[in-house]
């Protein structure tokens, strides 16, 4: 079961948004590998507009993985975004995931 997430909203700059995109499909493993998020999108919302949403058991998972990927995010944006990434904490009131 899922209760909080995080939705990270990247604007890239206009010539580093392929990379972006590339970035973000080899971050996949090292998300997996945490195993603090229950599902993890990284998401094209335009040309230059990616987001990440994330989603956790509880707020406690979410904030470990905040704490141990926030640093990579905020060094990588320093390159590749036109501005830094606005992060909102949601709270899940429903869900659909697939599960054993």
């Amino acid at each position: 079961m899922v209760t909080v997430g995080l939705f990270i909203r990247v604007e890239a700059r206009p010539d580093k948004a392929d990379e972006v995109e590339e970035r973000f499909k080899d971050v996949v493993e090292i998300v997996r590998k945490e195993g603090k998020a229950v599902v993890w999108f990284a998401l094209r919302l335009g040309p230059t507009t990616f987001a990440i949403y994330d989603a956790f058991a509880d707020d406690a998972d979410r904030r470990a993985h905040l704490e141990a990927n926030l640093p990579a995010l905020r060094a990588a944006g320093a390159d590749l975004f036109a501005e830094p990434p606005t992060i909102e904490h949601i709270d899940v009131v429903a869900s659909l995931i697939p599960g054993p």
